[in-house]
């Protein structure tokens, strides 16, 4: 009910009246049985336009960051997630991941659609990155069709890091059906799904027009945040040393100052000394030394 209102009375209308996102292929869902979309993800707000656009409810895969944050605001946007029919992805692997997936698969038993994004985090720079292989074992497991789906500048309108949206439009578009009942029996080979996964990014490549690299999202996200670490404390090392060198020249002055007073003293005493052993040495008339 929930998702409903939010959809076609509220979030809907007001979207779609300010950002006038255009669609193109949309009669590619199917409209009844189960089948899964797969995105590229390059905005947080992926997750609210995809699903407005689709006429069929889609639940989606969202990293279980989302479900686990403290505090009121973690709470409210767990509170989100769950009323707009998405589903926490442990993303860390082993069986948590599977547990994910059991979730997933039986949403398409149950004849839905479920969303997900292979590239399993959004892209940092826009560019799009190598597909994680669980969107391939739902596949292969289920036997469900794959729409292709390409999100088209929603990177510009909310990037990573940016809470308030710019106002400009957006594209969706929506792929022919991917078949891979090819491979039926071949769910658990590895080969294959990597196959299958690697079909599906090409897909996402063609459709979004995005630059494709053969690295995961994630490694490059984890390779910037160390480099942004190590930036910062070379920054407070620089600031750090240019702050001694300022103090050691500022107290040189002084120091010379109070060496050179110490100098001239003993210079004065030095030179007090030699007048008088000059004044010792001379020799007086007798008649000066005479006692009166």
């Amino acid at each position: 009910m929930f998702y409903w209102f939010m959809k076609r009375i509220i979030v809907g209308p007001i979207l779609g009246l300010i950002f006038r996102p255009w669609v193109k292929g949309m009669d590619n869902v199917p409209a009844d049985g189960p089948a899964v979309l797969v995105s590229n993800h390059l905005s947080f707000s992926d997750s609210i336009f995809l699903p407005i656009a689709v006429p069929r409810p889609v639940i989606f895969l969202a990293k279980s960051e989302y479900f686990t944050g403290k505090g009121m605001k973690g709470k409210l946007t767990a509170l989100f997630f769950r009323l707009s029919n998405q589903l926490p992805m442990d993303r860390s692997g082993g069986a948590a991941s599977s547990s994910s997936l059991s979730a997933g698969e039986a949403v398409l038993n149950g004849g839905g659609i479920l969303g997900i994004y292979p590239e399993g985090t959004r892209s940092p720079d826009g560019r799009l990155y190598r597909g994680k292989t669980g969107v391939a074992k739902l596949v292969l497991a289920t036997g469900v069709p794959v729409i292709p789906v390409a999100m088209i500048g929603t990177d510009k309108v909310q990037p990573i890091g940016r809470r308030i949206p710019n106002i400009r439009r957006i594209g969706i578009i929506v792929g022919e059906p991917l078949d891979f009942s090819r491979y039926k029996g071949l769910a658990e080979d590895r080969f294959v799904q990597r196959s299958v996964t690697d079909e599906i990014m090409y897909e996402l490549m063609r459709l979004s027009g995005q630059e494709y690299v053969d690295v995961y999202a994630s490694s490059v996200k984890e390779k910037l945040a160390a480099a942004k670490v190590s930036e910062k404390k070379a920054t407070e090392k620089k600031d750090s040393e240019k702050a001694g060198t300022v103090k050691g020249s500022t107290d040189k002055p002084g120091t010379d100052k109070a060496g050179t007073g110490m100098a001239t003293a003993e210079a004065s005493g030095t030179d007090k000394h030699s007048v008088r052993g000059r004044l010792a040495s001379i020799k007086l008339p007798s008649w000066l030394t005479r006692s009166r």
